[in-house]
């Protein structure tokens, strides 16, 4: 991006401005919608959201409170939505991200940056920026690229697609923290599904190994035989780590590596442990189990228990 004082630059910051001089929406409440409200931290009514848990459904009301919390406006309709915003964050589960992006086309005002944080691959990325800019509007590839908590809206993203200059001086004015991954829809979310091959994947190759362990009795020699190869790692700590995040969000993790299997499945590259990974995210994630901390033993034996 070039340094304000520049034409290019001064054109990019004024062009960020014009962008948040409306209301920022939010498609998707949830984790990480509310993560960035909360980051954000705007006077109320400077941001607005729309999610189908708005409309109805048992979370409702507790959704509700969150907007009110947060100063967000509550939509319960795209159409909604968009007439308050022209700064668009799509924040929705995977396999919503297209319907999304088609749903919202038609509402559309010229000009409408509509930033996709959804874990998708670069084809399903690519789909959805064919319904935005069709209708006039501006798709920009957002990768989120860690856990939105602690940092909230400034967990590291990546930016990618014709606009992503642009885009890049708009979520800078926000506080966030973005770079630009490149100048086609698709480069950001490339690096996020590629990335997630090795870090989702060690998460089920964490609950292969150390279950098995625990069932046979002898987790505390294989944590041992780890800690003797690679002393500077916690073992036990990032062990149960891994399992606290596929029991948290392994459905969602499930679908990202879906995603990744159809990103190596465009570039002509096997995907046989990612598709296993999506099995262990999806059968860890439908446990439904809530642990708190303690001891590693406690988490492995309550996994095991609730596997029968």
């Amino acid at each position: 991006m070039e340094l304000p004082g520049t034409k290019a630059g001064a054109r990019c910051l004024g062009e960020a401005q014009m962008a948040l001089e409306s209301e920022l929406g939010l498609v998707g409440f949830g984790e990480a919608g509310q993560a960035f409200a909360r980051g954000w931290a705007l006077p109320a009514g400077e941001m607005a959201a729309y999610d189908l848990k708005l409309v109805e459904g048992p979370e409702r009301a507790q959704m509700i409170s969150a907007c009110a919390e947060l100063g967000v406006v509550p939509v319960t309709t795209p159409a909604a939505l968009l007439e308050r915003a022209t700064t668009v964050f799509s924040l929705v589960p995977t396999d919503q991200a297209v319907a999304v992006a088609r749903a919202a086309a038609p509402h559309l005002r010229t000009g409408t940056f509509w930033l996709d944080g959804s874990s998708s691959a670069p084809g399903t990325k690519r789909a959805a920026a064919a319904s935005i800019e069709a209708a006039g509007g501006h798709y920009v590839d957002m990768a989120i690229m860690a856990p939105v908590h602690p940092r909230r809206h400034r967990t590291p993203v990546l930016l990618a697609g014709p606009e992503a200059t642009q885009a890049l001086a708009a979520i800078t004015a926000l506080g966030m923290d973005g770079q630009v991954a490149g100048p086609a829809v698709g480069d950001a979310s490339a690096v996020k599904m590629i990335r997630s091959v090795l870090v989702k994947g060690l998460e089920a190759l964490t609950a292969e190994c150390l279950l098995a362990a625990r069932r046979a009795g002898v987790e505390e020699a294989v944590l041992a035989s780890f800690a003797q190869s690679d002393p500077e790692i916690d073992w036990a700590a990032r062990t149960a780590y891994n399992l606290g995040r596929m029991l948290e969000h392994g459905t969602r993790r499930a679908a990202e590596m879906r995603e990744v299997v159809a990103t190596l499945t465009e570039l002509r590259l096997p995907s046989r442990l990612s598709a296993a990974t999506a099995l262990w995210q999806d059968e860890m994630g439908a446990l439904d189990l809530e642990v708190g901390p303690g001891p590693l033993p406690g988490l492995l034996d309550a996994v095991l228990a609730a596997r029968r």
